[in-house]
C-alpha cells in the first residue's frame, strides 16, 4: 500500500488539535524558510520549541533550543522536520519515543520509512508538505489579535 497523506480536513483537526511544535532543524538564522515558517506558525499561535544540536541551549524566536527531540522537557503534539530526507528515519524515530503525534516532513521531503515508522507508533504522518502553508488554509487566526 503507497503512502498517501491525511486530506485536508484531517490536516485541519490536526492543527486545531496541536499545541506544542517541535522544529526539527529549526535555524537560528533569519533568512531560512525554516526559521520563517516556524515564526509564521509562532504569530498564528502555536507553541514553537527549536530542535538543533548546533544551536543547542541557545535561544530561537524567543524559546530555548534543544540538542535532540528527547531533551524537550514537556509533551510534543508535532515534530516538523527541516532535515534531508535520509536523517527523517531517525527523526521518526526519536519522535514515537517521545510519543508525540504527528511527524510532518516539510515541502520536498518524503522518506517512507519515516512514515511507516510513525504510522507503526501511533503518528500521523504528512511528507511533502508546507505546515505553513496547510495551517494558513485551514485554520482561522489562533494568536488572538
Amino acid at each position: 500500500m503507497s503512502f498517501e497523506n491525511p486530506t485536508r480536513d484531517e490536516i485541519k483537526k490536526i492543527l486545531e488539535n496541536a499545541g506544542n511544535i517541535a522544529v526539527v532543524g529549526l535555524s537560528d538564522k533569519t533568512d531560512r524558510t525554516s526559521y520563517m515558517v516556524a515564526q509564521a506558525m509562532q504569530s498564528r499561535g502555536y507553541r514553537i520549541i527549536p530542535v538543533n544540536p548546533a544551536a543547542q541551549g541557545k535561544q530561537i524566536l524567543g524559546e530555548t533550543c534543544y540538542g535532540s527531540l528527547k531533551d524537550i522537557p514537556e509533551p510534543v503534539d508535532i515534530v516538523n522536520v527541516f532535515r534531508r530526507s535520509e536523517f527523517c528515519a531517525d527523526v521518526a524515530r526519536e519522535a514515537a519515543d517521545i510519543n508525540a503525534h504527528v511527524l510532518w516532513l516539510q515541502l520536498g521531503i518524503v522518506n517512507d520509512e519515516a512514515a511507516a515508522i510513525a504510522e507503526q507508533n501511533g503518528m500521523r504522518a504528512i511528507m511533502d508538505r508546507c505546515i505553513k502553508v496547510e495551517e494558513a488554509v485551514t485554520q482561522p487566526d489562533r494568536s488572538g489579535k
